[in-house]
């Protein structure tokens, strides 16, 4: 028995902002599943920053997207078909309903060797929280803050892009290990005020309203221990002249620049590393599986007792993929971006 599927290709390098002619959504047939292979019926889809460097042809941590080719990504959907003995990568072996995370999102189905997905307990937690706070987010908060920017109890933290998948749990993981302050900075009044409000906040800085360099300082006079980069450029250079001596970075992303057609210029306060002895470090969560069983531990205890809040803006259908995916690099989500199909 064969299943028809549709999947989106990129057809085109992106210059700038990515276009409709960018892309195509195409659809194709699907052979029955083979020995130790399942086929999954995809139901959330995530979109990620990370994504957009990914359909440039330059050489980088993850390969490029190939032309013609179904695009991938992080997805969870429900085993319609199994053949003989399937395991997941946990080496558990999957059945018919069972819900499962895998790589092969952009599409409506997926055919896969078993051992490339892993099953999810749905009971803990929604399906579509292991492409967020149970999943790689959740992860790059715990890992950037615990491990790369050394985070210690009383450090006050300065965290850019607060209301997005990452930098939500970064706020909110500070909160819970003892940090002294904690100041965000996002694009517009509703999402200062669920930082505010709702995630726990010392300070929630609006970027859209004022400089950001002007607010770090009112918000932060006396300085910051820790920074948690998401979006580059001016917070990048606001936060180091907001560094305390010794300060630590953890520089995640920089989606202000992921758009840019010239290359952009860097921080102007380069040199203040010298006197201050900031130490700016770059991640990528992948080196640090390590650490998933104690993030799964902690942050999934914190979220069974509801000391972790978390949200999701989601797009209906597969044909909007790349409505929300536009919408992500401009900031048009709060907490994590989902595709629901």
């Amino acid at each position: 028995m064969t299943t028809t599927a549709q999947a989106w290709h990129l057809v085109r390098r992106p210059h700038g902002i990515p276009t409709d002619d960018d892309f195509s959504l195409d659809t194709s047939t699907l052979p029955a599943p083979g020995e130790g292979q399942v086929l999954v019926r995809n139901t959330f889809l995530s979109v990620d920053p990370y994504m957009r460097g990914r359909m440039n042809d330059v050489k980088s941590y993850v390969a490029p997207f190939a032309l013609d080719e179904p695009m991938d990504g992080g997805a969870v959907g429900v085993v319609e078909r199994v053949s003989g003995e399937a395991r997941d990568g946990s080496d558990e072996e999957l059945e018919v309903g069972d819900t499962v995370l895998h790589g092969s999102g952009w599409r409506s189905h997926a055919l896969l060797d078993a051992a490339k997905t892993r099953r999810v307990d749905t009971q803990l937690a929604p399906a579509q929280s292991y492409l967020g706070v149970l999943g790689m987010p959740g992860l790059t908060a715990y890992v950037g803050l615990t491990r790369v920017a050394e985070f210690t109890e009383g450090d006050a933290v300065f965290v850019s892009g607060a209301a997005g998948a990452v930098g939500s749990l970064v706020v909110q993981i500070a909160r819970l290990k003892g940090a002294s302050r904690i100041i965000g900075s996002a694009g517009g009044p509703d999402k200062v005020r669920w930082l505010r409000d709702e995630l726990g906040v010392d300070a929630a800085i609006d970027y859209k309203a004022s400089p950001i360099r002007d607010g770090l300082r009112e918000a932060a006079p006396h300085g910051i221990d820790v920074y948690f980069d998401n979006v580059g450029g001016d917070h990048l250079e606001a936060a180091i002249s907001s560094l305390r001596t010794h300060g630590r970075a953890a520089l995640c992303g920089a989606i202000s620049s992921y758009n840019a057609t010239e290359p952009p210029p860097g921080p102007r306060n380069l040199f203040m590393l010298v006197g201050k002895r900031i130490t700016l470090r770059g991640f990528l969560v992948g080196d640090h599986n390590d650490l998933q069983p104690h993030f799964q531990a902690e942050v999934g205890q914190w979220l069974a007792d509801g000391r972790i809040v978390w949200r999701e803006t989601v797009v209906d259908g597969l044909e909007h993929a790349v409505d929300a995916f536009r919408d992500l690099l401009a900031g048009g989500n709060t907490g994590k971006m989902l595709v629901r199909l």
